[in-house]
C-alpha cells in the first residue's frame, strides 16, 4: 500500500513514535510541517527545506485555488512538479482562510461564497469544490472543507458549526469516493466542536464512522488560552483510532508543542517560525530573542550558542541585526533558517524522548529553559 501508519512506540503520557509512508516519502512522526501558503514557504528554498529535514510540508487550498489556480498547477504536473518538492506535502481546506475573511463571505449548508482578497471576484467554495481543487494540486494529504469558527462562541452557533462539519465530512468522503484516488492521496476528516467538550467527542466520535484513513483536530488556537487548546485536543484525541494519523491545526508556539504531543498529535503546523523571522523575532533554547533591540549591535555571540544551525554555525547576533535594520532580504532568510530548524530540532529531540521513555524530562527542562530568556 502506497500508505501506511505505524506506531512504534507509545508513551506513558499518551505521546507516539510512529511512521507515515506516503508515495512521496515517510515522515517520522511527531512530525512539524512548516506552512507553504501559496506553493512556498516564505524566506527559505526547497534546497534548504530538504538540508533541515523537513520530511512534509503544508500548502494553501484557497490561496492556491485563487492564484495561479488549480487548474494550471494540474496542467504543470501537479504541486510537487510545480513547486519543485519531491517529499510528502499536506493541502488544508481552505475552511480557515474563508474564516479568517470575515465580512467576505456567506457560510450556508451548501458550502460557502466569498471575495477574493486579491481582486474582490466573488467564488463559491462547497465540500465537492475543495476535493476537487485538492486532488487537482495532487498533495499526499488533503483535507475536508469544515467551517472554524471564533472562540469563545456561543453553544447553538458551536454545535451548528459542528454538524455542519460533519456533513461536509461526508459530502467529501463521498466525493473522494468517486473521483480520488485513494493509492496517491490520503484524505482527513477533521473534528470541529468549539470549546465544548462532549460536543468534540460527539463529533469525533461521528467522524470515525465515517472511516476516513486520517483524522485532523481543528478550530483550536484561534485566540483561547492553551489550557482550553489542550483540553478540548485531548476531548477528541481520546476517541480517535490509534492506528490512524491524528493532525493538530494550526499550532503552536515552541513550549507548547510537548503538550499537544502527550495527547496523542502525530502532526502540527504553524506560521510562528516563518511570520516571527520576517518580524526580527528569534526563537532560542532560552526563549525569544528580539535581534533589532540595540543591545545586540555589538553582540558577537551566535544568536543561540547552543543551536547546530547553519546560520548559529556561521554569524553573530550584531550582523543579523544590521541586516534587520538595514531592511535586508537576507534578515529575514537568515531568521527563518534559524527557526525552522529550531522547531524542527524540537521535534527530532521530542522523538528521540519518545524512544527512550524520556518525554516527561525533556518538556519540564525545555519550558523551564524558555522562560530564562536570552542573555
Amino acid at each position: 500500500m502506497a500508505f501506511r501508519f505505524e506506531v512504534l512506540k507509545t508513551d506513558p503520557s499518551g505521546a507516539r513514535l510512529g511512521r507515515l509512508h506516503t508515495p512521496h516519502g515517510t515522515i517520522d512522526t511527531p512530525a512539524f510541517m512548516p506552512v507553504g501558503t501559496a506553493g512556498s514557504v516564505k524566506g527559505i528554498t526547497q534546497q534548504q527545506l530538504e538540508e533541515l529535514g523537513a520530511q512534509i510540508i503544508l500548502a494553501n487550498t484557497y490561496h492556491l485555488f485563487l492564484r495561479p489556480g488549480h487548474e494550471r498547477i494540474r496542467a504543470l504536473g501537479g504541486l510537487h512538479s510545480f513547486m519543485s518538492w519531491p517529499r510528502p506535502i499536506l493541502t488544508d481546506s481552505g475552511g480557515f482562510q474563508v474564516f479568517s475573511l470575515a465580512d467576505l463571505r456567506k457560510v450556508t449548508d451548501e458550502g460557502v461564497t466569498f471575495r477574493s482578497h486579491l481582486d474582490g471576484s466573488e467564488h463559491f467554495l462547497s465540500p465537492e469544490r475543495a476535493l476537487e481543487v485538492e486532488i487537482a494540486l495532487g498533495a499526499d494529504i488533503i483535507m475536508a472543507l469544515d467551517e472554524c469558527i471564533e472562540l469563545p462562541a456561543d453553544a447553538e452557533r458551536t454545535r451548528q458549526a459542528a454538524a455542519r462539519t460533519l456533513d461536509w465530512a461526508r459530502r467529501s468522503r463521498d466525493y473522494f469516493s468517486a473521483h480520488g484516488d485513494p493509492a496517491h492521496q490520503m484524505l482527513f476528516g477533521i473534528v470541529q466542536g468549539g470549546a465544548l467538550p462532549e460536543l468534540r467527542r460527539e463529533n469525533a466520535r461521528r467522524l470515525v464512522e465515517l472511516d476516513f484513513p486520517g483524522h485532523a483536530i481543528g478550530g483550536l488556537a484561534v485566540g483561547e488560552p492553551h489550557e482550553v487548546t489542550c483540553a478540548m485536543t485531548a476531548e477528541a484525541a481520546a476517541e480517535l483510532p490509534a492506528t490512524k494519523p491524528r493532525y493538530l491545526m494550526g499550532v503552536g508556539k515552541p513550549e507548547d508543542i510537548p503538550d499537544y504531543v502527550e495527547r496523542g498529535i502525530d502532526m502540527m503546523d504553524c506560521v510562528l517560525p516563518t511570520r516571527n523571522a520576517r518580524n526580527g523575532c528569534l526563537f532560542t533554547s532560552r526563549g525569544r530573542l528580539l535581534i533589532k533591540n540595540a543591545r545586540y549591535a555589538g553582540d558577537t555571540r551566535p544568536p543561540d550558542e547552543s543551536c547546530a544551525c547553519p546560520v548559529c554555525r556561521r554569524y553573530s547576533r550584531a550582523y543579523l541585526r544590521h541586516l534587520f535594520v538595514s531592511g535586508e532580504i537576507l534578515a529575514a532568510v537568515l531568521n527563518t533558517l534559524h527557526n525552522l530548524y529550531f522547531y524542527l530540532d524540537i521535534m527530532r529531540r521530542i522523538r528521540e524522548a519518545i524512544e527512550f521513555g524520556d518525554l516527561a524530562r525533556f518538556r519540564a527542562e525545555l519550558r523551564a529553559n524558555l522562560e530564562v530568556g536570552p542573555s
